[in-house]
C-alpha cells in the first residue's frame, strides 16, 4: 500500500491511542498527526512512546475548530482522516447530552467541512483521500435474546443520547459522500476493551475496583449482553477498511464474544483470584483486594439500580468485513481479558495517574498547543 499522511482525531483517547501505536508499527514511514482536545478521557501520556518520532506530531485542538483543521490538512498535506474523537460514555450522556451533540454531531460536521474544503474544493487536491468515521453498534438499538445480530442494513434505533449523537454523525458522513463525493467509510464496532482504557468503562473499572477492594457495581441483575472486541482487533479491522474498503460503505467490526455482564465480572474475579494465587507480591502491592486477605473477589460483587434506557443486548454480524476483506478477530475473549488484566497490573502508574487526575499534569517533550 502507498504511504499515507493521516490525521487521527481523538488519538489520545483509548481506541485512538491504540490505533496510533498500531498504525505506526505497521507503517513506520507514514506521517501521523494526532489532534485531540484533551478533555477528561484524553491522556497525552498514552502516546508517550511516540512523542519523539520524526513521523509523529501531536496537536492540542478541538475538532470544532474548523479553520485549524483546514490549516493542518493543508500544511501537512494530509490525505486520510481517521475520526475517533467523540464523547462516548452513556451515563455521562444521560446527565449531560449537550456535550455529546457538540462533539459527536457538530464536531463531525466540522471535520467533514474541512475535508471537503481541502480535498474537493482546494487548490492542491490530493490524488486520493479517505475520511474514515469510527462509530458504534449502539446506533442500532437493542436486541432480544433470540434476535439475529446487527448487520450493516439494520435500521437505526438509538436509545441513549450518546447513541443518538453517533447516529447523527453516521448520517452526516453518509450524506457527504452521496451529496459531495467525499470518499468516506464508516465502521460500527462492538464494545472494546484493552490497554489505555479510561477506568469509567466496565472492564477497567472492575479491574481497578478489584485491586482496591471496592464494590463491583453491576447494573440490574447483570443479564445485559455485550459483544466484546479487543482493541487490537478493532485497530486491525479499521486498517483493513482503510486499505481495501469500498468508499461509501459501512463495515461492522465485532469480536464474536457475547457475554452477560455478570458472567464477565465473575470471569474477571476468577482471573484476579488466580493472579494473586500465582504471584504473592500482589498481596503487598494491593493489600485492600479481597484475595490479599484470603477472600474471594466474588465477595465484592454488588447489584445497583439499572440505568435509564439500558439496552439489553448488542451483537455484531461482521460477515461483510470477513467476506470482502478477509478480516477475522485474533483474540478470544478469555485470552484478551487475561492480557488486559496483565497490562493493568504492569501499568499501575498509568491508571493511578488517571484515577487521581495527575495525568493532566504530564507534559510531553515538544508539547504543542
Amino acid at each position: 500500500m502507498a504511504s499515507r499522511r493521516l490525521l487521527i482525531t481523538g488519538g489520545a483517547g483509548f481506541i485512538g491511542a491504540n490505533f496510533t501505536h498500531d498504525w505506526l508499527r505497521r507503517h513506520p514511514h507514514d506521517r501521523v498527526v494526532v489532534l485531540d482536545a484533551l478533555t477528561y478521557a484524553g491522556n497525552r501520556r498514552s502516546l508517550e512512546a511516540l512523542e519523539l518520532l520524526d513521523e509523529f506530531r501531536f496537536v492540542h485542538a478541538d475538532i470544532n475548530e474548523t479553520e485549524r483543521v483546514v490549516a493542518l490538512l493543508q500544511q501537512e498535506r494530509l490525505d486520510t482522516i481517521v475520526h475517533f474523537a467523540a464523547e462516548s460514555h452513556v451515563d455521562r450522556s444521560i446527565h449531560g447530552p449537550e456535550a455529546f451533540v457538540r462533539s459527536n454531531v457538530l464536531g463531525t460536521l466540522s471535520l467533514l467541512q474541512a475535508a471537503r474544503s481541502v480535498w474537493l474544493d482546494g487548490e492542491d487536491v490530493p490524488p486520493t483521500h479517505r475520511f474514515h468515521h469510527v462509530s458504534t453498534d449502539e446506533v442500532y438499538g437493542s436486541l432480544g435474546p433470540e434476535d439475529p445480530a446487527f448487520t450493516e442494513s439494520t435500521l437505526y434505533r438509538p436509545n441513549s443520547p450518546y447513541a443518538a449523537s453517533k447516529a447523527g454523525s453516521d448520517h452526516l458522513v453518509r450524506a457527504y459522500h452521496h451529496t459531495y463525493g467525499l470518499q468516506v467509510t464508516t465502521s460500527n464496532c462492538s464494545n472494546n476493551y484493552g490497554p489505555y482504557q479510561f477506568p469509567e468503562k466496565l472492564i477497567p473499572l472492575m479491574m481497578v475496583h478489584l485491586l482496591e477492594g471496592k464494590p463491583l457495581p453491576v447494573y440490574g441483575d447483570g443479564s445485559n449482553v455485550r459483544d466484546w472486541l479487543h482493541v487490537d482487533d478493532h485497530c486491525a479491522g479499521i486498517a483493513a477498511v482503510l486499505e481495501g474498503g469500498r468508499p461509501g460503505e459501512t463495515y461492522n467490526i465485532g469480536g464474536g464474544n457475547e457475554w452477560r455482564n455478570l458472567e464477565l465480572v465473575e470471569a474477571l474475579c476468577e482471573l484476579v483470584d488466580a493472579e494473586f494465587g500465582a504471584d504473592p507480591e500482589l498481596r503487598s502491592r494491593f493489600p485492600q483486594a479481597a484475595p490479599a486477605t484470603g477472600g474471594s473477589c466474588r465477595d465484592q460483587i454488588t447489584f445497583v439500580t439499572d440505568r435509564p434506557g439500558h439496552d439489553q443486548r448488542y451483537a455484531i454480524d461482521d460477515s461483510k468485513l470477513a467476506g470482502e476483506l478477509g478480516f477475522e478477530p485474533a483474540w478470544s475473549f478469555r485470552e484478551g481479558l487475561a492480557a488486559t488484566l496483565r497490562w493493568y497490573l504492569d501499568n499501575e502508574a498509568w491508571w493511578r495517574a488517571v484515577m487521581d487526575g495527575s495525568y493532566r499534569d504530564w507534559v510531553a517533550p515538544q508539547y504543542e498547543t
